[in-house]
């Protein structure tokens, strides 16, 4: 915390000059003793009884005229050492995260190229086993709701033609319906990409 001020030229010009001739020696002198030290530090309270020397001799001069050009003095704060076990376990936990971290980055990294890899080649099973099971579970759809329309249809029309043409119409119907699950699904995949 600030409890001083590094004179400026007024200030120094009023107390080697004759505008503060009224005041009462002893605060003189330690005016001009303040300004002859290491930095013209002037300590606050110093400042207080200039101050109130100021107002009982009448003087026209305020305190803030004296202090124009002055800067506070803000001592440097001392850093106290460093204690060698905490810096020490700071780096060891320093150096662990780096670890972990690096170990996240290159988990998925082989020292083979990816192109022809076991795990690119699974990669490529699994995508192709979706789309074949996508495919037969199409096809079933459609051939069972056209066997169970072929046979359930029996009951309603004699003839063949009129069986099996009913069962075309749901078996489309079906397989529409499925085109169209399977195009949502799609666009919902490729939609989280």
């Amino acid at each position: 915390m600030a409890s001083a001020v590094r004179a400026g030229r007024r200030l120094r010009q009023a107390v080697e000059g004759s505008e503060l001739a009224g005041l009462p020696a002893d605060l003189r002198a330690e005016l001009e003793a303040a300004l002859a030290s290491q930095g013209a530090v002037v300590p606050f309270r110093l400042l207080r009884r200039l101050r109130t020397a100021l107002r009982e001799a009448g003087s026209p001069l305020y305190l803030h005229q004296l202090l124009e050009g002055s800067e506070i003095d803000f001592p440097e704060v001392p850093v106290p050492p460093r204690n060698p076990e905490l810096v020490a376990r700071l780096e060891r936990i320093k150096a662990k995260l780096a670890n972990e971290e690096y170990q996240r980055m290159t988990r998925n990294i082989t020292g083979q190229q990816t192109n022809g890899t076991l795990a690119e080649f699974g990669r490529q099973v699994r995508s192709v086993k979706a789309v074949v099971i996508t495919i037969f579970n199409f096809i079933v759809t459609v051939v069972a709701a056209f066997a169970c329309t072929y046979l359930g249809s029996q009951y309603v029309f004699a003839e063949t033609a009129a069986r099996v043409l009913s069962a075309v119409i749901v078996a489309s119907v079906v397989g529409l319906a499925e085109l169209y699950v399977m195009v949502r699904t799609l666009e919902g995949d490729l939609g989280k990409l």
